[in-house]
């Protein structure tokens, strides 16, 4: 291994783990706020299911509750309500609309007094803003509870939060101080992330300095910015926004690093102040075959199409470097193929290799896959044993799939998920599989894919595998130990936790999470039970189970 290699391991390795304390802390603190009652934002049902997952149907009804209880009736004569939340600096909002930013939280509350930190919380509408001083926070609950306060022009909710102080991953003892490395989380990535994207995205606002991009527990990135007033800015006019509509949502927090070290420039890291730190070519002598030829990671990314508009930035010019140079509209030119796979032809099939003989067969891979875009094709290889070509809906959901699905553990065997130089999958050579099913299945007119529409695919939140499993469609005589039951009659691991949404006394389904013991035991099960067919006495048509990967990491 060359010296250079040797750094940028290490490199990376700091910077997932720097990455991983900041998501323990913020897990840490969004689970102090899940105490005081609010539920978990997931996936929605489908359109023909008749409603949505009982924590989304009732969310207004739940915020409407949730400050007249601490605030309306609840309140005693002499002013004090013996079920509120001590004083804190703190104060959890809610009730947010979508296209709110950092910037929109500040504007409309520091009225209220000084505000030293944000922390946006993009999927569940809410955050939670650390005043200076509690009476700052006391002055901004008592008017929300007294009058509607209004942010980016919905009527927002506030409540004392549990935490005294928003945990920060810099500084620790200085609550005003920044850092000019911005550690940016990007949540729902339908489209790949490239330090092109991210430049394109934060230049306007700050100078940027180096980007480094890293996939682990999701995507994420540390850009480092020319100064500390740069990159909060950045994170003032960027937090929560969506680079693309409706997806690749910014949770952005101040980095542990101060400074990047980037060894080479590609589409995962940049150094703009050297511009000469390109990839070098290895050497042209004779190498070992490779079976798989070379990984997809390895292909430069050389083709652009059209430009693609992103995000409208903040109209407000102390955002901006300048007002005159920077239009109000970003563009980025959308790659024709996957951020990392254009030096080959774009393809929409990845190939899977790893997989169990006797436990896996195509609908499994379907109940796994199908989380990351539409299936149309699977067909296992027969010269290939433990092979199987899926044959997805474009090249985005393709690399969706290798993002996500690549080396984790499916029946004690680590998958090995890449772009297949076949652009169709064709059923020949069909075969039995070990249990009995078809090596060749076409599912292009199931209806459990779920990106058949665009109203359908944005309900759907791209999220790596983890411990937590979100289930819904399920009809409401269905208890935890009928759950429990399935698992065990399809020989998987059972939850250790279970968590089922209110609903209204109308809804026909009923939704909810279940953790597990781990990520590997959540995967299974997942593929075993997903869409399984729940037949209920007396009824007409069957439910089918669905699951997904739920954006909490524990309950």
């Amino acid at each position: 291994m060359s010296t250079e290699e040797g750094a940028g391991q290490r490199e990376e390795g700091e910077y997932g783990r720097a990455a991983k304390r900041l998501k323990t802390e913020e897990r840490e603190t969004e689970a102090e706020e899940r105490e005081e009652g609010e539920e978990e934002l997931e996936e929605g049902e489908d359109s023909d299911s008749g409603s949505l997952p009982g924590n989304v149907e009732s969310a207004g009804d739940n915020r409407a509750r949730w400050s007249a209880s601490q605030y309306g009736a609840g309140r005693k004569d002499n002013g004090e309500d013996s079920h509120r939340i001590s004083p804190s600096p703190v104060v959890h909002v809610r009730g947010l609309c979508e296209a709110v930013v950092e910037a929109d939280l500040i504007d409309a509350l520091e009225k209220f007094g000084s505000i030293c930190y944000v922390m946006m919380m993009p999927f569940k509408r809410q955050a939670l803003v650390e005043f200076s001083a509690v009476e700052s926070a006391d002055r901004c609950v008592s008017c929300g509870a007294k009058e509607p306060v209004y942010i980016a022009g919905q009527q927002a909710y506030f409540n004392y939060s549990t935490s005294k102080r928003i945990t920060r991953p810099t500084n620790a003892d200085n609550p005003n101080s920044g850092n000019k490395v911005l550690l940016l989380s990007i949540q729902n990535p339908l489209y790949p992330i490239t330090t092109d994207v991210l430049y394109t995205v934060c230049n306007p606002i700050g100078s940027v300095l180096r980007i480094v991009i890293f996939k682990r527990n999701g995507i994420q990135a540390m850009v480092e910015f020319e100064s500390v007033q740069c990159a909060q800015k950045a994170k003032a006019a960027l937090n929560g926004a969506d680079i693309y509509a409706g997806c690749c949502t910014l949770k952005i927090e101040y980095a542990r690093p101060t400074r990047l070290n980037v060894i080479k420039n590609d589409n995962e890291s940049w150094d703009y102040t050297k511009p000469y730190l390109v990839r070098r070519d290895r050497g042209k002598g004779r190498q070992r075959q490779a079976i798989l030829g070379e990984h997809p990671s390895s292909y430069s990314d050389n083709g652009y199409g059209s430009p693609c508009p992103l995000l409208p930035l903040p109209g407000n010019s102390r955002y901006k470097q300048t007002s005159a140079d920077i239009p109000d509209m970003v563009s980025y030119p959308l790659p024709q193929s996957s951020s990392s796979y254009s030096a080959h032809t774009p393809s929409s099939v990845a190939m899977v290799s790893g997989l169990h003989s006797s436990k896996m067969n195509c609908t499994r891979i379907f109940n796994l896959f199908c989380l990351y875009g539409n299936i149309e094709k699977v067909k296992f290889m027969k010269s290939v044993p433990g092979t199987a070509l899926v044959e997805m809906g474009d090249e985005y959901a393709v690399d969706r799939a290798i993002t996500h699905l690549n080396s984790i553990k499916v029946f004690g065997k680590r998958l090995n998920v890449c772009v297949s130089k076949q652009h169709a999958v064709i059923p020949s050579q069909v075969f039995e599989l070990e249990d009995g099913s078809s090596s060749y299945k076409d599912f292009a007119m199931t209806r459990n894919n779920r990106f058949s529409s665009a109203g359908q695919a944005s309900k759907n939140i791209i999220q790596p595998p983890s411990a937590v499993l979100h289930y819904y469609n399920v009809p409401p005589c269905i208890s935890q130990e009928h759950l429990l039951r399935l698992c065990t009659e399809h020989d998987v691991p059972g939850f250790v936790k279970f968590k089922m949404f209110d609903a209204k006394p109308s809804s026909k389904t009923i939704s909810g999470l279940l953790e597990f013991d781990s990520k590997t035991e959540a995967v299974e099960v997942l593929t075993v039970l997903n869409h399984y067919q729940i037949r209920i006495p007396n009824g007409s048509n069957p439910y089918t189970l669905k699951l997904c990967f739920s954006t909490s990491s524990h309950l």
